[in-house]
């Protein structure tokens, strides 16, 4: 199983292949980013779960993507351990004030590194910050963007499911599942880099269930049904040959009988403020998850 998804942002070929090779025999998915712009492209289209940052970038310093990250709110949560020559404490102090994680110093040494990597995602995952599979805001990060909705006018919510994905589970097996969740983690970035704004958030609730937080509630139409459309042109690959084909899974129970189910959709059930009024964040989820139930479509 992988140990999480890291973006090396370093443009000295010799460092970022070093830490590609350690950490990926230690069992991390790795992608190199040789200049800012690019690992800002990379984060928007696949979140990491980690952010080894350089300084010294050709393009953009390591501080102006700190501060770009964090300024997103779909990229706000990622920890991010700054790697750099300078180790003046004036430095450091500058990185941490702009929301880095840690701080590391060249010359390093790898498995202090290491240890700093685990470090940060662990503390992570356990205060509820991401979901270990998706890399998405959890638990908490989704409390709070749900408390600031109190406060803010003109938003709109989409409370999006997976239909079938148990039934996808039991023949092809959790792993299969994370990829089916990664894989709507991906589209749900992609549809708001096209329709939505920096504003806008993303998170995974826990299993096949996800949220997404609009600043503008006049997008959430067209959110619903360009998300629909990437979903069915994208899950076929999931399946196998055959199943694509015939266009439904079978599907068989403990006495051998076989029960035709038809190929995973996406369910998304649409709130707007206009729903309301919320007196508390439990009063939304609640009329969140019903809209879902019900497949309402979004009011005008």
């Amino acid at each position: 199983m992988s140990e999480g998804r890291m973006l090396i942002v370093e443009d000295d070929f010799d460092i970022s292949n070093m830490l590609r090779i350690y950490f990926q025999s230690h069992g991390y998915e790795v992608a190199v980013a040789q200049r800012g712009e690019d690992a800002l492209e990379m984060c928007r289209k696949q979140l990491p779960h980690i952010i080894v940052l350089d300084i010294m970038l050709p393009d953009m310093d390591g501080y102006d993507v700190c501060r770009e990250l964090r300024n997103n709110l779909r990229t706000s949560h990622v920890p991010i351990i700054f790697l750099t020559q300078k180790d003046e404490r004036s430095d450091k102090i500058h990185g941490l004030e702009l929301g880095a994680d840690d701080y590391i110093t060249k010359p390093f040494d790898l498995e202090e590194l290491k240890l700093r990597v685990k470090s940060a995602i662990s503390r992570a995952t356990i205060q509820s910050l991401t979901n270990p599979t998706t890399g998405l805001p959890g638990g908490r990060l989704i409390e709070d963007q749900l408390r600031n909705l109190m406060r803010r006018d003109g938003w709109g919510i989409l409370y999006v499911g997976l239909v079938g994905f148990d039934a996808f589970t039991e023949v092809y097996g959790f792993v299969a599942g994370e990829e089916v969740l990664r894989f709507m983690a991906m589209i749900l970035g992609q549809s708001l880099d096209s329709l939505g704004t920096p504003n806008d958030f993303i998170g995974h609730i826990g299993g096949d269930d996800f949220i997404v937080i609009s600043a503008d509630k006049g997008s959430v139409d067209a959110m619903v049904e360009d998300l629909t459309q990437r979903f069915n042109d994208g899950v076929g690959t999931h399946y196998d040959w055959q199943t694509r084909e015939q266009g439904y899974l079978l599907v068989r129970d403990e006495a051998g009988n076989e029960t035709k189910v038809d190929l995973m959709t996406v369910a998304i059930g649409v709130l707007t403020e206009d729903d309301g009024p919320f007196s508390d964040i439990r009063e939304i989820t609640e009329a969140a998850a019903t809209a879902r139930r019900e497949g309402r479509e979004a009011k005008s």
